[in-house]
């Protein structure tokens, strides 16, 4: 499931082909992702202006002349391609004819033409991937983005902003920090790179972080500090290949602790049914 850094990545190659460019033509090549599109889903963004392109979380959101706000998520194998910037020549609806099966993959779902001359495409092998369209309203209300706490990477996040938030809990830390109410976006695995940075363990209470009187402690700094970091640059690292060897401890169970001078190993345990990585000896 992407998350955090892999919809970042994606939200800043589709800026400068999408934002300020018109939406001439979508083409929906089936009825459904992991919801069935509406019935007025390609009129609604058809020949509107795309003011911006954001991200909520781990969803990315299309801000449009109308009004309207395109919502997408990724879903476990959904990704977004360009085609016809930066050299690459533009594939237009009307240039498939009798060879569409040639230019597009089955797994082509969605494109949106663009007056930039690019092409974005929805690839998802396992259609878990969403798309709806979102009136101002329903953007402050939807439950997807409505209820959301800060962003990480946002002035809003702050060890101010997270104790008042982590005061008087008593759920692990690590569960804690999944919800999305607390951390707009951060997901399973940065939780757990997070919390070895800044040297906590995932078990303790969430609350124990925080003074009595609800203020941040330097555990509280030192997590935020560590949150910022890693997803910065796990942001960063997208182009690059590497796979799990990217990762302090996600995924590492039974190896050494790669902080430099501990002698711990790497754990696994669940926690509130998420695989939790941890150095029982460096974090505490």
């Amino acid at each position: 499931m992407p998350e955090l850094p892999e919809v970042e990545y994606v939200r800043r190659f589709l800026q400068p082909a999408m934002e300020g460019a018109r939406i001439d033509q979508v083409i929906l090549r089936r009825a459904d992702l992991r919801l069935p599109f509406s019935a007025d889903f390609a009129e609604r963004l058809e020949g509107q202006t795309v003011r911006a392109v954001r991200r909520r979380a781990k969803y990315l959101l299309i801000e449009l002349a109308s009004g309207d706000s395109l919502l997408m998520h990724l879903g476990m194998s959904g990704w977004l391609r360009v085609l016809g910037m930066r050299g690459q020549r533009r594939v237009t609806y009307r240039e498939y004819g009798d060879r569409e099966s040639d230019i597009l993959g089955k797994h082509d779902h969605v494109l949106f033409e663009m007056s930039t001359g690019a092409t974005i495409v929805f690839t998802d092998p396992r259609r878990f991937g969403l798309m709806r369209l979102l009136t101002a309203e329903e953007r402050t209300t939807d439950s997807a983005v409505g209820d959301l706490g800060p962003e990480p990477l946002d002035r809003g996040f702050s060890a101010e902003a997270l104790a008042g938030a982590l005061s008087g809990r008593k759920t692990p830390l690590k569960v804690a920090l999944l919800d999305q109410r607390i951390v707009a976006g951060l997901g399973n695995i940065y939780a757990c790179e997070a919390l070895h940075v800044a040297r906590l363990s995932p078990k303790r209470r969430a609350g124990s972080i925080v003074s009595r009187t609800g203020q941040p402690r330097p555990e509280t700094v030192a997590l935020v500090k560590a949150i910022r970091s890693v997803l910065h640059d796990a942001i960063a690292n997208q182009h690059r290949a590497g796979g799990e060897d990217r990762f302090r401890v996600y995924d590492h169970e039974g190896r050494r602790c790669s902080r430099r001078g501990c002698s711990g190993t790497i754990k696994r345990i669940v926690q509130a049914g998420r695989s939790t990585f941890y150095c029982p000896v460096c974090q505490r």
